[in-house]
């Protein structure tokens, strides 16, 4: 491997995590997905918004063949759920470019909403996501042992598997996360200088699981931390990730693309699911 000559190659990326919908995208929305484009993303999954803006992320998935849409609760929210919104998340799932439920997990670090409801509304939508044969994404902060607990009495059982975002535990953890068929996602906290043991969870997990994302606007890494992170800024968790696997940023780019479109049964280039699981 010679990093030198590959910090010319051309990254393929994949950001598995973005909010493009939201506001602080309205000024240059048109030309912030240009620039994903021109350093290499080649597909974006979507991220839909609270109770009220839970369809948020579909109409970029109609406008771009690249984008992908997901929806649902996010824990903040849980209070607000509503059998209206379940309704509607039901409906966002049969959509052809849905491709997963989420995000939705637990979260104990804010306690925007009190931990039964939490707890409750990520049941819940454990089944509505297994009854639409959608697989999930996890938001998980400072919550773990009530996360995996949930979702190996409720979920693993559906073999359907998700994405635990923006990764934030061990490995022992994100080893019982694999072992039900998720995928682990680095974002750019990541790449921070204190984030040591993040880079090892990275390092010792097997290839075929890892996935990067921004989470943009929020977490943007080293190089343009306190600015508003961006689709285009996930090469940076690739190439912060690349020597911790022993490998090229082109190769670590290429990889965790191409465990995006295996785990949602994608092409290679942004076109439509060839099959929706269930």
């Amino acid at each position: 491997m010679d990093n030198g000559a590959s910090s010319s190659v051309q990254l393929e990326l994949v950001d598995s995590h973005a909010h493009v919908d939201m506001s602080e995208f309205d000024s240059d929305r048109t030309d912030m997905l240009a620039r994903a484009q021109a350093v290499g993303v080649r597909q974006i999954l979507a991220i839909g918004g609270a109770p009220g803006a839970l369809a948020s992320a579909v109409p970029f998935a109609e406008r771009y063949d690249w984008i992908y849409a997901a929806a649902g609760i996010h824990p903040h929210e849980a209070r607000l759920a509503t059998l209206v919104h379940y309704d509607e998340l039901g409906n966002l799932a049969k959509h052809p470019k849905f491709l997963a439920w989420g995000e939705i997990g637990l979260d104990y670090h804010y306690d925007h909403s009190p931990r039964d409801a939490q707890q409750r509304v990520f049941s819940e939508q454990l089944e509505l996501a297994r009854g639409a044969g959608r697989p999930i994404i996890i938001h998980c902060r400072d919550a773990w042992p009530d996360c995996l607990g949930l979702l190996e009495k409720h979920w693993h059982s559906s073999g359907l598997g998700g994405i635990f975002h923006c990764f934030s535990g061990t490995l022992e953890e994100a080893r019982r996360g694999t072992e039900m068929g998720f995928l682990i996602s680095f974002a750019g906290n990541v790449t921070y200088t204190k984030a040591q043991s993040l880079r090892d969870v990275a390092a010792a997990l097997p290839l075929e699981t890892l996935l990067i994302e921004t989470d943009s606007p929020f977490l943007a890494p080293q190089p343009f931390r306190g600015r508003r992170n961006e689709p285009a800024f996930v090469a940076e968790v690739a190439r912060t990730l690349a020597p911790v696997r022993n490998l090229a940023p082109h190769e670590l780019a290429a990889a965790t693309a191409a465990n995006f479109r295996r785990f949602f049964r994608l092409s290679e280039i942004g076109s439509r699911p060839l099959r929706v699981r269930g």
